[in-house]
């Protein structure tokens, strides 16, 4: 079986002092070009008790593009929702608040989205209600990556176009000669069911602001387990 595992970005790592989203940037503050992947490799084996064998790190665009490549994906999205704070690319600091931000919507129901639209229903996490939290983006993460696998296996010529995308934008530790391997047992998984679960409540729980964590908002494990 193929087991995806959604982390919360807001869990909070005790040998880093800091969340585990800041992890791989940390590391690359430190050693450019490898840091990131070994500071983030360390985090998550220290949150799940479980080695790590190896990063792959995907951009913004290689996800647009990987998605565009197979023709988007058919989503079925739940619950409509409405983000008003969506971040504007290349504007993050811009002093300009209207700038900064654009208001995305979706309607709930199926749709076709291609890879600018499936960024956006990934990325949102500024949406009032149910659809604003972590947890549920982690869902929305679950979904389209479950769509993405069923589609490239259904259509194997595609494999063959995403790699050439895969190979200038991913950075990884994967070493060429286990590519092959790799490559054997992804095909192996494309015939069973892609299971997904996240690390979610009640499983973490957000404790009162402290000095322990810096009084910055995180995650943390329920009885330390």
């Amino acid at each position: 079986d193929t087991l995806l595992v959604s982390i919360p970005r807001d869990l909070w790592i005790p040998s880093l002092r800091a969340k585990i989203n800041t992890a791989y940037h940390y590391g690359e503050e430190k050693k450019p070009g490898e840091g990131g992947i070994v500071l983030a490799k360390s985090a998550i084996s220290e949150a799940l008790d479980q080695p790590v064998d190896f990063v792959a790190v995907v951009d913004f665009s290689v996800f647009e593009k990987a998605i565009d490549t197979i023709g988007g994906l058919g989503i079925t999205v739940d619950r409509a929702f409405t983000d008003l704070k969506y971040p504007v690319s290349g504007h993050e600091t811009d002093p300009c608040e209207s700038c900064r931000h654009q208001t995305v919507s979706f309607t709930a129901g199926p749709q076709h989205m291609d890879g600018a639209i499936a960024l956006k229903y990934v990325r949102s996490r500024n949406a009032e209600g149910d659809e604003g939290t972590d947890f549920a983006r982690s869902q929305r993460q679950e979904k389209v990556i479950s769509a993405f696998k069923q589609k490239i296996f259904s259509s194997p010529t595609k494999i063959f176009q995403l790699s050439r995308i895969l190979s200038e934008g991913v950075v990884t530790d994967i070493s060429p000669d286990v590519y092959f391997p790799l490559a054997k047992l992804a095909l192996k998984s494309a015939r069973t069911k892609l299971r997904t679960t996240a690390i979610a409540e009640p499983l973490v729980y957000n404790p009162p602001l402290s000095a322990a964590q810096d009084y910055q908002w995180v995650l943390l494990p329920k009885d330390n387990n």
